[in-house]
């Protein structure tokens, strides 16, 4: 049986007006839906082995040894702040000042929460590419802007400049971009940065940008936004440790910006957690200080896996569209006869015990994201290998 989730027509009473709309998030259900049935799940993008060993033994030290259990700072340990500052610095040649320039959150979901709060008047509009991830749909409305959106298109996944600029308009406040880009796979290029910087710089803009699966780009290259001309001074930048370390549980992520932007973002931060995961953020400290292998490793690993999944899936008759970084890839399955991707995810259970996201979900415009399914390789080679194994059975 199908929840009523995701779509949700009829009013729910409880629920404040801007919030209407909003179900249940589609990882939590197909994540119950892979318990129900047994299948492997493809669905949620978390790993299922932990990260390096050295970044757990430092959270189990910093516990010990009591740091952290307590109420660590409001801006974060400054361990962690002057780590992440190295890290900008060494992978984007970017300098930032730990006590004024950067915040540790959690996760980086409540820095975006905390950036479009804090940033956004009721009626602001909010430019952002979909599919989008449904995080953001949720924080705009909760801000009270309005989201406008611009399609991102396979089998390339670019985008139309001249769509782009119509959705500017003099109620613009903020462009908030994700790459790379979760769940097309999509790291965007130079000239596509370019373009939308210029756009930034043109109309006073502030622009956030979602990089927590920078280190996570298996073709082309990784290009922080603030490193573009006229871009430090307006963009807030967001990443975690999640993705990079494969701790997603533990929540720590963090919003790099100039003085101003990041004092209106810890204003809004503060009444959400205030602070969290004291022990953790020393651990995710001594993660972004490991040697340049591990960074290159992670990367290599995900590729393999990547190219696992994406062949097995192509044997399974599917459609699959090439992913450049994150660890999801998206096929579609009018190949396999189906029209519509969301009565897919829910047969796919039954019929193979494999479970994956329906994309329709990240789209406002659903007729762009009809028959688009999100696979995520983020596995074991050997839940992988199973996984293929039972696509087969889709034939």
């Amino acid at each position: 049986m199908r929840p009523n989730v995701w779509f949700v027509s009829q009013r729910q009473h409880f629920l404040n007006s801007r919030l209407q709309g909003f179900g249940a998030t589609i990882f939590a259900e197909m994540s119950a839906l892979a318990e129900r049935t047994q299948s492997v799940n493809l669905g949620q993008g978390f790993p299922d082995t932990d990260g390096p060993a050295e970044v757990a033994e430092a959270a189990i030290a910093a516990i010990r040894d009591g740091r952290g259990n307590q109420y660590p700072p409001g801006l974060g340990i400054p361990e962690l702040r002057e780590a992440i500052a190295e890290h900008q610095s060494r992978f984007y040649g970017l300098n930032f000042n730990p006590d004024t320039e950067i915040l540790v959150t959690a996760g980086a979901s409540e820095a975006l929460a905390a950036s479009v709060l804090a940033l956004c008047e009721t009626g602001d509009e909010v430019v952002t590419f979909e599919p989008w991830y449904d995080i953001y749909g949720a924080n705009i409305a909760m801000a009270g802007a309005v989201k406008k959106v611009v399609t991102l298109r396979p089998p390339n996944y670019g985008f139309d400049e001249q769509e782009f600029l119509a959705a500017i308009t003099p109620k613009t406040r903020m462009i908030l971009l994700n790459t790379p880009h979760n769940p097309t796979g999509k790291v965007f290029v130079r000239e596509e940065l370019e373009f939308i910087a210029h756009v930034a710089v043109e109309h006073d803009l502030i622009v956030v940008t979602d990089e927590v699966y920078e280190h996570l780009v298996f073709d082309g290259e990784h290009i922080a936004m603030a490193s573009l001309p006229g871009m430090r001074e307006r963009t807030i930048t967001i990443s975690s440790g999640g993705k990079t370390f494969s701790f997603t549980g533990w929540k720590i992520g963090w919003a790099v910006a100039p003085p101003e932007l990041l004092t209106a973002v810890r204003t809004a931060k503060q009444f959400l957690t205030y602070v969290s995961g004291g022990p953790f953020q020393y651990a995710i400290a001594v993660g972004l200080r490991l040697c340049d292998s591990y960074f290159h490793e992670l990367a290599n690993d995900m590729r393999k896996k990547r190219d696992f999944l994406s062949e097995g899936l192509k044997a399974a008759g599917l459609e699959v569209f090439d992913s450049q970084g994150t660890y999801f890839v998206t096929t579609d399955v009018r190949s396999v006869g189906y029209d519509d991707g969301l009565d897919f995810c829910w047969k796919l259970p039954e019929k193979v015990g494999v479970v994956a996201v329906p994309n329709i979900v990240f789209y406002d415009n659903k007729s762009e994201g009809k028959s688009l399914v999100r696979f995520t390789f983020c596995k074991s080679m050997d839940v992988l290998s199973e996984a293929v194994e039972r696509m087969h059975n889709l034939r």
